[in-house]
């Protein structure tokens, strides 16, 4: 026995003679082994399944099955596969030996057998089976450690991941809300100027247009006066003719029309400061009733200047279709700032259109932009189309043109914002769609609806 009076391994043997079975018995018992025997193959692989042994001696020559059957079978299934099988027989033919080898046998042990070769195979055989379940159970453990490892870091990966796309998200809309501050605060310090000069071109405009009708009277008077002053005193021949040369008739038939053709200049600046401070409309929380139409015409006035002609292209043409619209319930100057982003955008188009092209090629096909407004079919929603003849954009760029930070413009000439922050008020201030329609050499025309309520 071993020193610490616990058998080294279980052994079963199997074989049919009595003899060999006490003998090996009391081999292996002696040698500090536990041991099970079985007398028979079927008994065996009946027994084995609810002990596993850790070797097993099986004798080839027995009644009903036989010792390679029993090794067969032992190796087909998943519970006695692995356990190692030696086999003790008196045939010592090679043929047999190979047999053995064949059906899974591990050693082979030639009757009559020496004490000493049964102890140092069997040790031998057990001592390698036990390294490798030892080995097997570490690579188990190891597998499983693995594993555990393995969920660690794709756990650790997938949190990693999600913070560098929150983290990325974050920044995109720390990026997108600085540089959205930045428009707004441009629309606003445009809407402040332009409030401004409607407020100071208000006073004088004012002032003119009161004392416009007042000076009529006051010329009115004072001819009247010189007329009587004529029938009834006598002129002398110099003042008559200072007079004569005066014309008094022409004055008095042509001042009135002076007169008028200034209050026309009166109301037509009166009515640029209108649209100057529709233009510049400053927002609420809530929404609130506007026209747009007046939103349209006061952005073109304030983008005039850009539509004029100069020397390098005629006039760019505004062709206003507009159907029969209610007012709406919106943010106006949100919206004004819309129409802002993409009449400016339509300029731009139009310009870089023309390059490369002389001034009477350009007046052959002049430049035009067309609005037109109109309610949908189910009237549930105000249509406003704006489009240019400009070169129209590939399929990749009209792809992009409502993203966050894509532009087609030149380094410092374009923030890539316009459009986006447009998409954002239409859609999600408004409740409102908007599309973009472009073919190159055709032109792009913005479509946005609106609801009504």
């Amino acid at each position: 026995m071993n020193n610490n009076n616990l058998p080294l391994g279980q052994i079963a043997v199997v074989d049919d003679t009595t003899a060999n079975l006490h003998l090996l018995s009391n081999l292996l018992e002696g040698a500090g082994y536990d041991i099970r025997l079985f007398p028979r193959g079927k008994l065996a692989l009946e027994g084995i399944v609810y002990s596993l042994p850790d070797l097993i001696l099986l004798d080839i020559q027995m009644p009903e099955m036989n010792g390679y059957e029993v090794c067969e079978k032992l190796k087909v299934d998943e519970l006695t596969r692995n356990i190692p099988v030696i086999f003790i027989s008196a045939l010592n033919e090679t043929f047999d030996k190979v047999k053995a080898f064949q059906v899974g046998g591990v050693d082979y042990i030639s009757k009559p057998f020496q004490a000493e070769e049964v102890l140092a195979r069997v040790a031998t055989h057990l001592q390698l089976y036990q390294m490798k379940k030892k080995l097997q159970e570490t690579n188990i453990i190891q597998a499983q450690q693995l594993t555990l490892q393995n969920h660690q870091l794709l756990e650790l990966n997938q949190a990693l991941e999600k913070a560098n796309r929150e983290l990325q998200n974050n920044y995109e809309k720390l990026q997108y809300a600085q540089l959205q501050l930045v428009q707004t605060e441009k629309m606003a310090t445009i809407g402040n100027l332009v409030a401004g000069v409607a407020h100071e071109i208000n006073n004088p405009v004012g002032f003119i247009s009161g004392n416009i009708s007042v000076a009529q009277e006051y010329l009115q008077d004072l001819l009247s006066a010189l007329a009587l002053y004529q029938q009834k005193c006598p002129l002398d021949l110099e003042f008559a003719e200072e007079l004569e040369d005066l014309d008094l008739d022409f004055i008095a038939e042509d001042f009135p029309k002076l007169i008028a053709s200034m209050q026309s200049g009166c109301d037509r600046i009166a009515s640029i400061s209108t649209s100057l401070r529709t233009f510049s409309r400053t927002d609420t929380d809530k929404k609130t009733e506007f026209n747009l139409h007046e939103g349209l015409e006061s952005t073109i006035l304030i983008l005039k200047y850009r539509l004029k002609a100069n020397e390098e292209r005629p006039a760019i043409n505004i062709i206003k279709n507009y159907g029969h619209l209610p007012e709406i319930k919106c943010y106006p100057g949100q919206l004004n700032q819309v129409f802002m982003n993409i009449l400016s955008n339509a300029i731009d188009a139009l310009d870089e259109s023309n390059e490369g092209k002389t001034y009477e090629e350009i007046e052959k096909v002049p430049n035009c932009i067309t609005i037109d407004t109109k309610l949908s079919e189910n009237k549930k929603n105000i249509l406003v189309s704006i489009t240019d003849n400009g070169m129209g954009m590939p399929e990749e760029v009209k792809a992009r043109i409502f993203e966050q930070g894509f532009t087609t413009k030149e380094v410092g000439k374009g923030t890539g914002l316009g459009m986006a922050i447009a998409r954002q008020i239409i859609v999600e201030k408004h409740g409102g769609a908007i599309a973009c329609h472009s073919e190159l050499g055709k032109g792009t025309e913005f479509v946005i609806s609106l609801p009504l309520s």
